[in-house]
C-alpha cells in the first residue's frame, strides 16, 4: 500500500512539474524511467506471490500495467510534444534498460525509423544496432579469437551496409560525419587481429575518400584524415589530401597550420614557400600559430639570423593581444640561442612594443637572476618597467620587489619603505587591500 501511495506521488509530482514545463526532455525521460520501474516491481511482486503461492486476490494490477502501458502512453505524448531523432532515441535507450520491455523496444525503434528517416541520428542508431546482434541461434558461437575476429568484422560490415544507405538515402555532410566517426571509432579498437585491423583501416580511408570526392567533408575531418595517413606514415597522399583542405578551406588557419605540418614531417623544401603562401590567404590576425610555427621549424633547419629575420616579420605583422605570446617566444629564443646577452638586446628592442604581459619581464628577472653575477641594477630595471604597465593592479609584483630589495646581496633594504608607498598610491581596489594583507604576513615572518 505505501508502495503504492508513493509511486501515485511521484507520478502526480511528474504531472505537475509537465503542466508547468510540456516541453522539457528530461522531465519526460525521467517520468518514462520511473513508470518503467515502477512496472518491473510490480512484476516481480507478481512473481512473489507466485512462488509462495499467496491468494492473487490481493493482488490487483492489470496485465497491460505489468507490460509498461503507463511507460507507453507517456512515450507517445512525449513524442507528440517533442520532436527530433535525438529525444526518441534517448527514450529507447531507456526502455532497454528493461528487459520485459522488449514490445515497447520494438514499437519505439520502429517509430525511429518512420518519423525520422531525415535525421542522421537515426541512421547512425540503426547501423550501430548491428554490432549488438548476435549470431543467430543455432548457429556455432566463436570461441576463439581469430573466430571472434571475423565475428566482429562481420557486424562492422553489416553496419557499414546501412552506413552506405544512408549516406546514398541522405547524402549530407552530417551523415557522413556520423559514417566516418564511426568507422575511425572501430579502427582505434584494439585488437590482435592484423586482418580486422586491415579492415577496418580500408573502411576508414574509403569512407574519407568517397566523401572528399562529394564535397562532404567538413575541415574537422579533413584534419582527421590527415593525422590518419600520417600515422601510417603516408605522407605523399596526406600532402594531396592537405592541399585539397586548404583549397576547401582558404580562411582556415588550422587547415593551414596541419598542411604546413605536413610538409615540415616529409621534410618539403617548399616549407619557406608554403609559410608565404599561407600568409597571403589568412588576415593577420590570426596567423599568431603560424609565426610561431615558423618559428620553430626555422630554429631546428635554419640559421639564427633566418629565425631572428622571422621573429622581426611577425613582431610587424602580428598586433594587439596576440603579439603578447610571440614576445615571450622570441625571447625565449633569444636566450636559448644567445644567452643572456641576446635576451637583453632582445628585450631592449622589444621595451616600447606594448602590449606586454607579466610573464615577459619576469622572463627577464629569472634570465639575470641565473647570470652570475646576478646584478640588482638589472633587476630593478626590470621590475620599474613591469609597474609601469602593471603595478595598478599586480600586488605581487610590489611584493617581491620589495624581497628582491630585501633579500639580494646588493639589495637596498632602505629602498623597500618607499617602495611600499608607491604600491598604496598605485594599486587599486582589492589590488590594494591584497597587497596591505601580503606585506603584512610578510612584516609577520610567514
Amino acid at each position: 500500500m505505501e508502495d503504492r501511495l508513493s509511486s501515485e506521488s511521484a507520478r502526480q509530482l511528474f504531472l505537475r512539474a509537465l503542466r508547468f514545463h510540456p516541453e522539457c526532455p528530461k522531465l519526460y525521460q525521467e517520468y518514462f524511467r520511473m513508470e518503467l520501474m515502477h512496472a518491473e516491481k510490480l512484476r516481480k511482486e507478481k512473481q512473489e506471490f507466485e512462488k509462495a503461492a499467496m491468494d492473487m486476490g490481493d493482488f490487483d494490477h492489470p496485465e497491460e500495467i505489468l507490460k509498461g502501458e503507463l511507460a507507453r502512453i507517456i512515450y507517445k505524448n512525449s513524442i507528440s510534444k517533442i520532436k527530433g531523432a535525438e529525444f526518441h532515441v534517448s527514450l529507447l535507450a531507456i526502455a532497454q534498460l528493461f528487459d520485459f520491455a522488449k514490445d515497447l523496444q520494438k514499437e519505439i525503434y520502429d517509430d525511429l525509423q518512420a518519423l525520422h528517416t531525415d535525421d542522421p541520428l537515426t541512421w547512425d542508431y540503426v547501423a550501430r544496432r548491428e554490432l549488438e546482434i548476435e549470431s543467430q541461434p543455432g548457429e556455432e558461437q566463436p570461441v576463439s579469437k581469430q573466430a571472434k575476429a571475423v565475428e566482429m568484422g562481420r557486424r562492422e560490415e553489416r553496419c557499414c551496409a546501412v552506413y552506405e544507405e544512408a549516406v546514398k538515402a541522405l547524402p549530407t555532410e552530417a551523415m557522413w560525419k556520423c559514417y566516418i566517426t564511426f568507422c575511425l571509432e572501430r579502427f582505434s579498437k584494439k585488437t590482435s587481429s592484423v586482418p580486422l585491423r586491415g579492415q577496418r583501416l580500408e573502411r576508414t580511408m574509403l569512407a574519407f575518400r568517397k566523401a572528399h570526392e562529394l564535397k562532404l567533408l567538413s575541415e574537422v575531418q579533413y584534419k582527421q584524415w590527415i593525422d590518419l595517413l600520417l600515422r601510417q606514415d603516408l605522407f605523399k597522399e596526406a600532402l594531396q589530401v592537405a592541399e585539397a583542405g586548404t583549397e576547401l578551406f582558404k580562411d582556415s588557419v588550422t587547415m593551414w597550420q596541419t598542411k604546413l605540418q605536413v610538409l615540415i614531417d616529409s621534410k618539403s623544401p617548399d616549407v619557406e614557400m608554403r609559410f608565404e603562401e599561407a600568409f597571403a590567404h589568412l588576415k593577420p590576425q590570426v596567423c599568431l600559430p603560424l609565426w610561431i610555427s615558423w618559428a620553430e621549424w626555422s630554429e631546428s633547419a635554419k640559421s639564427q639570423e633566418d629565425t631572428e629575420a622571422i621573429f622581426k616579420k611577425a613582431i610587424i605583422a602580428v598586433t594587439g593581444a596576440s603579439s603578447v605570446t610571440l614576445k615571450e617566444k622570441y625571447l625565449d629564443w633569444a636566450y636559448r640561442s644567445g644567452g643572456y646577452k641576446k635576451a637583453r638586446a632582445v628585450f631592449k628592442s622589444l621595451q616600447e612594443s606594448r602590449p606586454f604581459s607579466v610573464e615577459f619581464f619576469r622572463k627577464m628577472m629569472q634570465f639575470e637572476k641565473e647570470q652570475e653575477p646576478c646584478k640588482m641594477v638589472n633587476l630593478r630595471e626590470y621590475y620599474e618597467r613591469a609597474l609601469r604597465e602593471f603595478g595598478t593592479s599586480d600586488s605581487d609584483l610590489w611584493m617581491d620587489y620589495i624581497k628582491e630589495e630585501l633579500n639580494h646581496p646588493f639589495g637596498k633594504p632602505e629602498n623597500c619603505g618607499q617602495i611600499y608607498w608607491r604600491a598604496m598610491k598605485m594599486l587599486q581596489g582589492q589590488s590594494a587591500e591584497l597587497f596591505v594583507a601580503k606585506h603584512a604576513m610578510h612584516q609577520a615572518g610567514h
